[in-house]
């Protein structure tokens, strides 16, 4: 006998490998450029030079041995030390190399801290839209998934459903910002008045509630919008990063879990999320790769490209009638769909070789994901074909 959870997930694409796996199929049938595949998040600008350069350099000059032989557990500690001193550089805090548990991306990263933190009956709130993995990786940590619905106007967080959700089993808080899919990037003021919140409850409860920040695409917003830096505004932050998309790594699997100094009990923390991964088999992120994004971590691929799409989109997409929030960062738009069931719509979309993902599975029934980390072109050249979808519902 076989556990059927895990050969359901084993067996059941995510809605979005689905519609990749479609878009490979359709474009082996009427050829790559016919197909507008704006289905999954895999960044389409190359990395910076300095990454290429830097594995040269590192298969050249280093010692084969040490650079494809294990690292301690937790990482390199130069390599960590380095990727500290840039956080510190970038966000005018006070991390060391002590602070870092590098991960295999950030899902390791969230897998890691869920698993380290969690006991038995505890819940984790999610703030929707949110990605859809986050339910699979609380539930295999063993906690519960609670759901706050979305604020579709604006896709900020809705504070009176926050404050009713927080109970006793309340372990921690998730927040992806700037957010997949939603592009939405929470302010100052929602970051302060977030921290107001957690402190309070955890006093009232008198254990901690910790706010676990998922930053995969920090680096990645528009026109000088500014993504606060979470753990200067509340002690017991814990957060999950990725490589993948800043430097345009998402096959290399790099990330990192920061346990700052002000979480209560950071050591003991730190060495949860550490055991955890031991027991998940995530002890060693890559060796050559941890090297690699240590010397590149000040910089970020060509993000103009997004920017541009992204400008492109929210302009035509507008005019044609669609309901638009235009995303502060990422390279994600998530407007309404044309009908209420946003499943259907995606299906109609198919007809024009439009890829788009039903925003259902991110608890946002009523709207579309459109990754449009794509070239520019194909940008241009599937505009008409969304007005051309827009005009079946006049």
């Amino acid at each position: 006998m076989l556990p059927e959870k895990m050969i359901k997930l084993g067996s059941q694409r995510s809605v979005i490998r689905e519609l990749f796996e479609f878009g490979k199929k359709r474009a082996a049938q009427i050829g790559e450029e016919n197909v507008f595949d704006f289905s999954i998040g895999n960044p389409s600008v190359p990395a910076p030079d300095c990454v290429n350069e830097e594995i040269i350099r590192l298969i050249r000059e280093s010692d084969p041995v040490t650079l494809h032989g294990y690292t301690s557990a937790q990482g390199d500690a130069q390599v960590r030390e380095t990727v500290a001193q840039s956080i510190n550089r970038r966000h005018g805090v006070n991390f060391r190399a002590d602070n870092l548990y590098m991960t295999v991306g950030a899902a390791a990263a969230l897998s890691c801290a869920l698993t380290g933190l969690t006991c038995p009956d505890d819940e984790f709130i999610v703030f929707a839209p949110y990605f859809p993995e986050y339910k699979v990786f609380i539930e295999a940590a063993g906690a519960k998934m609670v759901m706050i619905p979305a604020d579709v106007e604006g896709f900020q967080i809705d504070f009176d459903a926050l404050e009713a959700a927080i109970t006793p089993h309340t372990k921690g808080v998730i927040v992806n910002s700037p957010n997949n899919p939603s592009g939405a990037v929470y302010s100052e003021e929602t970051v302060i008045r977030l921290s107001e919140i957690l402190r309070a409850k955890s006093q009232e409860y008198g254990e901690p509630i910790y706010l676990i920040s998922d930053e995969p695409y920090r680096e990645i917003v528009f026109s000088g919008v500014t993504v606060p830096y979470i753990p200067k505004y509340y002690d017991n932050t814990i957060v999950c990063y990725s490589w993948s998309k800043a430097l345009s790594l998402p096959g290399e699997r790099m990330g990192y879990v920061l346990v700052p100094d002000s979480v209560t009990d950071h050591e003991t923390v730190y060495a949860a999320v550490a055991g955890a991964g031991r027991s998940l088999g995530y002890v060693n992120a890559p060796s050559l790769f941890q090297r690699v994004c240590a010397k590149c971590c000040d910089m970020t691929a060509d993000i103009s490209v997004y920017e541009r799409n992204r400008d492109l989109l929210v302009k035509n997409l507008r005019e044609y009638g669609y309901h638009v929030v235009e995303p502060g960062g990422t390279f994600y738009l998530f407007p309404r769909s044309l009908e209420p069931d946003a499943v259907a719509f995606s299906e109609r979309a198919k007809k024009y070789n439009l890829l788009i993902v039903p925003g259902d599975g991110f608890g946002c029934p009523g709207h579309v994901r459109i990754s449009f980390c794509v070239p520019t072109e194909r940008v241009e050249r599937a505009l008409p074909y969304f007005k051309m979808l827009a005009d079946e519902y006049k």
